[in-house]
């Protein structure tokens, strides 16, 4: 046997312990442990003190007081703070932001304004905006173009941008004119674009409609109940429902008066948008069927988009609904622009009318969080910090639980296992890449 020589043999050697090294860096590399002076779990309403949560890969490995931090694993040091899983928003509308100049908060004008390539880079501006604010999941509802949801959707899943995961519903379907009321030019004529809507009156008109959102990629499909006078029998709501499950997926529909209502939960809808049309006697009924109330309640502090009258109002439903133990989502509408705060900033103003309707801060927190997952039919892979499930979580310097404005103030956010806020400090570099690193076609 041919010997290999002293200093080629110690070469050797050292070759392969240096090669050793690179590999456990590498690996180590990939772990990141976070310490959590304070971990809340909502769904139960606890608080565990001094933990350790692990990430590799995206996803948590291992979480409690006891867990060893393996060698060169990335530390981030969160002792200080309140760990939380992320926020939800059930019903936003991100490619969409009217404004008092130009269009004096008329959003039936923006429509008009603005072409769906630019409402596609607001969305993406509005959720990073969202994901800032610790916003992990937003159900993204209709009014957003050509389908500028589904390119949102698919640029965050794809590596483009940073952003929240996006559940988008494609064009809202309603009978002819949708929720608004266009012009014959635009309507019959097209001379003017107007894709704000499927114009779905007939049974095969509704099937094909529903069809065509499924193919483009819609999460779940949103409809117009009563937005017309005619609007939507309990048989056609029954007809969309069975038509989006054979795609998988569920039925919002939008609700503003009281016979809509009661139509959409004898149809067995998956959850209602707004207020308009809650009773108590709906609210009861809501409950027995497990039917998801998508709220909106605008809070009367956001200036020009609710009336006092309106409010009280909103505020004296959600309690009843509490009252009711009626499945509630946190879900804010917000589709517009408030002279100095983010949409995220908009969106966490919500939380006013729960605290105005004395909503208990663990039911406010299950509400924007479990419910949240549950709604959007993801809590079995991300949304709960537990062992298994996606990496997703933000820290917040007080305790929700406590005191539920401790939400307005976030730390730290972490997405898919990448740090996207430090230190209050937004950090998206690591989401952006040169061409999409999960996959072209997620749809």
């Amino acid at each position: 046997m041919k010997m290999i020589p002293r200093p080629n043999r110690a070469r050797a050697l050292m070759c392969a312990l240096l090669l050793q090294l690179v590999v456990s860096a590498v690996a180590s590399a990939q772990v990141t442990a976070i310490r959590a002076g304070r971990l809340v779990d909502p769904d139960a309403g606890t608080v565990a003190t001094n933990q350790v949560i692990l990430v590799e890969k995206g996803k948590f490995t291992a979480i409690g007081p006891n867990v060893a931090i393996p060698a060169g694993a990335e530390v981030i040091d969160l002792s200080a703070l309140t760990v939380l899983p992320g926020l939800v928003d059930a019903h936003n509308h991100l490619a969409l932001t009217y404004k008092e100049v130009p269009e004096r908060n008329t959003y039936y004008f923006t429509y008009m304004l603005d072409p769906t390539p630019l409402r596609a880079i607001q969305a993406v501006s509005n959720g990073i905006q969202m994901l800032a604010a610790g916003f992990t999941i937003v159900r993204d509802m209709g009014n957003n173009g050509n389908y500028a949801d589904v390119a949102l959707r698919t640029a965050i899943e794809q590596g483009w941008v940073p952003g929240p995961t996006i559940i988008p519903s494609g064009l809202i379907i309603g009978g002819m004119g949708g929720q608004f009321s266009p012009t014959p030019e635009m309507a019959i004529d097209h001379k003017i674009v107007y894709p704000e809507y499927l114009d779905a009156d007939t049974p095969d008109e509704i099937v094909k409609a529903v069809r065509q959102n499924a193919l483009f990629g819609a999460r779940v499909i949103k409809i117009c109940v009563d937005c017309k006078p005619w609007g939507y029998t309990t048989d056609e709501i029954r007809l969309v429902i069975r038509e989006a499950a054979k795609a998988g997926l569920k039925v919002e529909g939008h609700v503003q008066t009281i016979d809509g209502g009661k139509r959409a939960v004898e149809a067995g809808i998956w959850s209602i948008a707004h207020d308009n049309g809650m009773t108590d006697e709906l609210h009861k009924q809501m409950a027995a069927k497990g039917v998801w109330r998508a709220g909106t309640e605008t809070p009367i502090s956001l200036t020009g988009h609710t009336t006092q009258q309106r409010y009280d109002k909103t505020v004296a439903m959600l309690r009843n609904a509490w009252e009711n133990k009626t499945p509630l989502t946190f879900s804010t509408d917000a589709d517009y622009y408030v002279p100095g705060k983010t949409r995220g900033e908009v969106a966490i103003e919500f939380i006013e009318t729960w605290k105005a309707a004395r909503i208990p801060n663990a039911d406010i927190l299950r509400a924007m969080t479990t419910s949240g997952y549950k709604v959007s039919e993801l809590e079995a892979t991300r949304g709960p910090i537990r062992v298994g499930m996606i990496a997703d979580l933000i820290a917040v310097t007080g305790n929700p639980i406590e005191r539920i404005d401790a939400l307005r103030d976030v730390r730290f956010v972490l997405k898919n296992g990448m740090v996207f806020k430090k230190d209050g400090v937004m950090l998206p570099s690591a989401f952006f890449h040169g061409g999409p690193v999960n996959g072209w076609n997620v749809r």
